[in-house]
């Protein structure tokens, strides 16, 4: 089996039963934001998307999911592999396309290609994603890897019931735009910024342990941002406020943390070869001094970046929408969105306020209690958003369902909050439409069943995190305080009270474990 690294989370793998090509993205992505760090123009992807028998798309990110280039270099024929979501955003997406020759994937069950065995794991929670995140398990005689890239499965048996993969390539740079856009003191961005890295780190060791892989590849980030406005945001910040860890920083990490896994750099054209245990690791793009370059004098490389692709920056600026009036705009987003809040009773419980939107002219707020879009009238808000008129005006245009997967990710914006974040806001924002409205409530009701307790340590907990359902017996560590951590996304609870400390809402039930005369004994 042959692995070449295409950028970001992209790789074409050669297997005895045919080749895949896994989420080609050449960008730049949300609205000319995000470029693959390092540059994968150079690649030949003339070659890729002639030799590539099937097409993975993990999900409908746009740095995962890049139409331009599918349109470009990919075979209409080729075999596409979907995910089983529960919703058909992506399959519309890849028909749109002129893509027909679907092959289903069901939920865990293996696909037989040949020698090619294929299992893909998708999940299926509102914050996994665009709705919906999945991982691609191969073995095809010769080896075995597991792709998980930006996926965070909840259940590891089922994932690796295929099998301990020989190599194991993940996501170490979490995708996301906190703190960076918030209107935050700088000392606080640069602490939240701190917390996130180091929380991003946890995450990704916790499952690099798990899946136990003897080689590690980190792949899946960082961007690079070449707009000017941006720009201070890359890698870790400028300003020391950003979260966006490097391939070459986190495997420093690893052998500090765990020096029993081989970690290696993926980056455009790694090649790694695996055959009966063995490896080997070679690089057909770039040359060592250029790696060099590219990582330990970063800056100096990612402004040679930004000095020579401006034009793309505004050869996608171009493709905006003219800006709509500010009367029309609101008629626009008030006949979108009303109908949507009305179904949204969860959502709108959990908002529990109003939200001001400030886009160009136009200043409008969202009453999320009474399903109401109007005009800002100096009503006190919980949330404040900062968006370009032209953004929102392509959005409308374009019908985009998914603001996070467009305008948020573009970090072309700015925002406040009155108090702390607010997963209900967020989730209404990417579920503009009645298919994911009706799944999100549904999902949202099918979480209230919570009923069965577990012992961690000395308390008696629900076993399933009210997050997104991870059993807390694996995931969960409670500190002296009373304070317990899910480990999947760092999320916090008191136990005392039940209290997330997190976000807002998503109590915990917990009590502590009665004292027996058994323990007394052993007190004493």
């Amino acid at each position: 089996m042959r692995i070449t690294g295409l950028g970001h989370a992209g790789m074409f793998i050669e297997t005895n039963g045919g080749n895949i090509i896994c989420d080609p993205v050449l960008g730049p992505s949300f609205y000319g934001s995000w470029f693959p760090f390092p540059d994968n123009r150079g690649l030949d992807w003339e070659r890729f998307g002639r030799e590539a028998d099937f097409l993975y798309i993990s999900h409908r990110h746009r740095d995962h999911f890049d139409p331009r280039l599918l349109q470009r270099y990919i075979s209409k024929d080729i075999e596409v592999l979907l995910p089983e979501y529960p919703i058909d955003d992506l399959e519309k997406d890849i028909r749109a396309l002129g893509y027909d020759n679907i092959t289903y994937a069901p939920a865990g069950e293996v696909i037989q290609r040949g020698e090619l065995k294929i299992m893909i794991t998708p999940l299926r929670a509102p914050s996994d994603g665009p709705i919906g995140d999945s991982s691609l398990s191969l073995d095809d005689g010769t080896a075995s890897v597991l792709n998980q890239n930006d996926s965070h499965p909840l259940d590891l048996e089922a994932l690796l019931s295929f099998g301990k993969p020989d190599a194991y390539f993940t996501q170490v740079s979490g995708a996301i735009w906190w703190p960076m856009v918030y209107d935050l003191p700088q000392e606080a961005k640069q602490n939240f910024a701190r917390l996130k890295r180091e929380a991003q780190n946890k995450r990704a060791m916790y499952y690099i342990e798990k899946v136990d892989a003897p080689r590690v590849f980190p792949m899946a980030g960082p961007p690079m941002f070449l707009r000017d406005e941006l720009f201070k945001y890359n890698g870790t910040g400028l300003d020391n406020d950003s979260i966006f860890t490097d391939q070459k920083e986190f495997l420093a990490h690893l052998k500090e943390q765990a020096p029993q896994y081989d970690g290696r750099l993926f980056v455009p054209g790694t090649v790694v070869e695996l055959d009966a245990g063995e490896m080997t690791v070679s690089q057909s793009l770039y040359t060592e001094a250029e790696i060099a370059h590219i990582f330990d004098e970063k800056w100096e490389y990612l402004e040679e970046q930004r000095a020579s692709r401006q034009q793309e920056i505004r050869d996608e600026e171009a493709t905006r929408a003219a800006v709509l009036p500010p009367a029309e705009m609101l008629a626009a987003i008030k006949e979108w969105w009303e109908p949507l809040l009305k179904k949204s009773r969860t959502i709108r419980l959990g908002v529990g306020g109003n939200v001001r939107f400030r886009i160009g002219e136009l200043d409008m707020v969202v009453d999320f209690p009474k399903a109401k879009v109007r005009e800002y009238s100096g009503e006190e808000c919980i949330y404040w958003y900062t968006i370009p008129a032209d953004l929102v005006s392509t959005n409308i245009a374009d019908h985009e369902i998914d603001w996070s997967n467009s305008i948020f990710l573009s970090m072309q914006f700015s925002v406040g909050r009155s108090g702390k974040f607010n997963e209900f806001l967020t989730t209404f924002l990417k579920c503009l439409s009645v298919d994911r409205i009706e799944y999100v409530e549904n999902w949202y009701q099918e979480q209230t069943d919570q009923t069965e307790d577990a012992e961690i340590g000395d308390w008696t907990v629900q076993r399933r995190c009210p997050h997104l359902r991870a059993d807390l017996t694996r995931t969960g560590k409670i500190d002296e305080d009373g304070i317990l951590t899910c480990s999947m996304h760092d999320w916090k609870w008191d136990l005392k009270t039940g209290k997330c400390l997190t976000t807002t809402g998503h109590p915990i039930r917990a009590e502590r474990c009665p004292v027996t005369e058994d323990a007394l004994r052993l007190d004493v």
